[in-house]
């Protein structure tokens, strides 16, 4: 009898336990937001011709200083033709030309020999503390045209702010972006309401520099929220204009530009990804097409004609990737707190800061063309991606002057380290720069890699 009180015990307490627990973390679905639309061809027009930012490097002192542009990737008329797709020529509001750095410094890349629009650059290196860089300029500018010129005033305020934000830009390897701690800078020295600059930041950021690689533009037409962890809600259209944050004067300034951008984003959306250059195997493709639906098309959805995507927000506990981006970047309390209170999220099209923890589990739509893998560029093929004892602790895809891409395994081919190199290794090591989770491939047999590999090509 009593044994049997003993045992009911023990079963009673272990359901107790067990029906206590958590439950078990599931994908949570983002439900789509309303967004403005208007005409793409004036978009794309003021993505590579537009006054967003309007001051900036005199146009006849950045031509003296760098030469006229010798490869028109993009075709401009006028004084646009002779300088680089991601710089713009425009009139300061003094009248003055100058130089600015346009949407193309990080969404467009050289690929081969020609210019893919929408590509995330991964050729940026932002390993060089350029603290000196605007003030070397500003001498320069002051010698060449005087302190009290047009021309100086005209530049002040590009320099003024890049003199401020460039030294918190820094990250330990090449080939990774800022534009999150970017924002955060930015808006620690502007009021949220008028967004008029104050030297003196009003916001403490954190010390870390955690680091993104540049997701694809034409992912954004399957997308209900932005971001790599899906925290950017509502207008769109006001987050895509945040760069604006460089040189504004004010919200005047910031409503004209916002007129523009949904001519921008109706453009983005008409973007398509490059095509696999090669044949593909039909048969390897079908069967891993196969395995694709029933392993990973639940979490990044189904493609072709009937295709659709789900919009899922992944929990750490399930992805267990790298978590210093969303717990750095994407919760910074201070900073989403701004932002939810300000110009961006007032009037007729708010926008909204929503943190989760967790990764955004993106569209894989030309994924063979968008190396390096992950949200902070960590793994340098697909073959990695889902086979994670094959990626690399410590690598370099800039073997000697330019990288090689590999069509085999899908990403860059690279050189493989066994300790920490210079800043053109990349060292998983790191705070924010880990390759690890993500294992759901890990599963597969070669031969199913192969085929999935093949499949993937076709998106």
């Amino acid at each position: 009898m009593k044994r049997s009180v003993v045992i009911g015990g023990v079963i009673a307490g272990v359901l107790f336990i067990l029906s206590a627990r958590e439950p078990s973390p599931k994908p949570v679905y983002i439900p789509a937001s309303q967004q403005r639309s208007g005409d793409p061809s004036l978009g794309y027009a003021y993505v590579v011709e537009g006054d967003y930012l309007r001051s900036g490097i005199p146009y006849e002192f950045f031509i003296k200083a760098l030469g006229k542009d010798k490869h028109h990737y993009i075709t401009r008329d006028g004084l646009n033709a002779n300088i680089p797709y991601n710089f713009t020529a425009v009139k300061a509001p003094n009248g003055v030309m100058v130089v600015v750095p346009n949407c193309l410094q990080c969404h467009a890349q050289v690929f081969g020999d020609k210019l893919i629009i929408g590509l995330g650059n991964t050729d940026q290196d932002f390993t060089h503390n350029l603290h000196a860089e605007p003030q070397i300029l500003r001498g320069f500018i002051k010698a060449y045209y005087g302190k009290n010129s047009d021309h100086y005033e005209a530049a002040a305020r590009f320099i003024q702010v890049t003199g401020t934000v460039y030294p918190s830009l820094v990250t330990r390897v090449r080939g990774v972006n800022t534009a999150d701690r970017l924002a955060a800078l930015l808006a620690a020295h502007r009021d949220p309401r008028t967004l008029h600059w104050s030297d003196t930041p009003s916001l403490s950021i954190p010390a870390e520099v955690i680091p993104t690689d540049v997701p694809a533009w034409w992912l954004l037409k399957k997308k209900h929220a932005m971001f790599y962890n899906g925290f950017g809600r509502g207008d769109f259209g006001k987050f895509l204009m945040a760069s604006n944050l460089l040189t504004v004067e004010d919200t005047a300034e910031a409503n004209v530009v916002d007129s523009h951008i949904p001519n921008v984003l109706s453009w983005l959306l008409t973007l398509e990804p490059p095509k696999y250059p090669y044949p593909v195997d039909a048969g390897l493709a079908a069967r891993g097409k196969e395995i694709f639906t029933a392993l990973c098309a639940h979490c990044h959805g189904t493609y072709g004609p009937e295709g659709a995507y789900p919009n899922l927000l992944i929990p750490e506990e399930i992805v267990r990737t790298d978590s210093f981006l969303y717990k750095s970047n994407f919760q910074y309390p201070q900073f989403i707190d701004w932002f939810n209170n300000s110009w961006f999220s007032s009037g007729p099209y708010p926008a909204q800061l929503s943190p989760f923890n967790g990764y955004i589990a993106p569209p894989l739509d030309g994924i063979w063309v968008t190396a390096p893998y992950f949200h902070n560029g960590s793994v340098p093929t697909l073959e990695a991606v889902l086979d994670s004892k094959n990626r690399p602790t410590y690598w370099s895809r800039f073997l000697g002057s330019k990288t090689v891409y590999d069509y085999q395994d899908i990403g860059f081919k690279v050189d493989t380290f066994a300790a920490p190199g210079g800043s053109t290794v990349y060292n998983t090591t790191l705070p924010g720069y880990g390759n690890y989770g993500h294992t759901f491939g890990d599963k597969l047999s070669d031969k199913e890699r192969k085929e999935v590999l093949e499949y993937l090509k076709t998106l």
